[in-house]
């Protein structure tokens, strides 16, 4: 998820990074984003509690990795991420709630993975892809190729679930999501201005790059070109969805 960064701030960052301090992006991003634990909260809801084999795409300082070990008491989760820091980060933490032994990291842009998969000895089978504020960073183009992916890599009757933002379907409601996100950060006790402090300068890195948004129907088509026999939109906020299915009919 990229942010305007305040010009004085010049540490370069990868897409989805966001904070140049690390450490600030837990609180940070939920100033950022409205309802943000409730968003990841109901892809938690969406994944069967029996899954064994759980793929996260960019997981971040392991919030989301931490959720899915809590809500599937079985799982392994594999997390990708290229963010040599972020994935630091998530393995102190990980290891802190005392996770590891179910929990591995691999460094590697996903947007790689879905051109040359057999780089990586991920495997597939998996029962529940997952993904948050991540794939909007790749153009549409690779976002195809990635669902495409994830669909060769799960279990016929699996799912894949994914919390981003999507390109505002009218330009009038540009200016009202902006303006939910102003007043979700004024509730915190802060404004986006001093959110944006604490931002870092995004350069591309591999397949990722600045916002590169779609429209939620574009998703929608796209998974279900990929394969996806039944998709779904369980929760939108404004400007942010979750969205996702599975590859079976229900």
């Amino acid at each position: 998820m990229d942010a305007k960064p305040d010009a004085s701030n010049m540490q370069q960052l990868f897409p989805g990074e966001v904070f140049a301090n690390t450490a600030d992006f837990d609180t940070g991003i939920r100033q950022l984003i409205p309802r943000y634990d409730e968003m990841l909260e109901v892809i938690i809801r969406c994944l069967p509690s029996t899954s064994h084999r759980v793929l996260e795409l960019g997981c971040g300082t392991g919030e989301f990795s931490l959720k899915i070990l809590q809500r599937c008491p079985d799982a392994q989760v594999i997390a990708l991420d290229y963010s040599p820091r972020m994935l630091q980060y998530a393995q102190a933490k990980i290891t802190a709630a005392g996770y590891q032994n179910r929990w591995s990291s691999i460094e590697a842009d996903f947007g790689e993975w879905a051109n040359n998969p057999e780089k990586w000895a991920i495997g597939g089978e998996f029962d529940a892809c997952v993904s948050s504020l991540a794939i909007h960073h790749l153009q549409d183009e690779m976002k195809f190729k990635l669902f495409q992916q994830i669909a060769a890599s799960l279990n016929s009757n699996s799912c894949f679930w994914n919390a981003d933002p999507t390109l505002p379907e009218s330009p009038v409601l540009v200016e009202v999501y902006k303006a939910a996100r102003e007043e979700w950060a004024t509730e915190q006790g802060i404004t986006l201005t001093e959110v944006r402090a604490k931002v870092g300068t995004s350069v591309t890195q591999g397949y990722s790059s600045q916002n590169q948004l779609a429209s939620l129907d574009a998703h929608l088509q796209m998974l279900t070109q990929a394969g996806f026999a039944t998709v779904a939109v369980p929760w939108k906020y404004y400007g942010m969805a979750v969205f996702g299915g599975w590859l079976c009919e229900f």
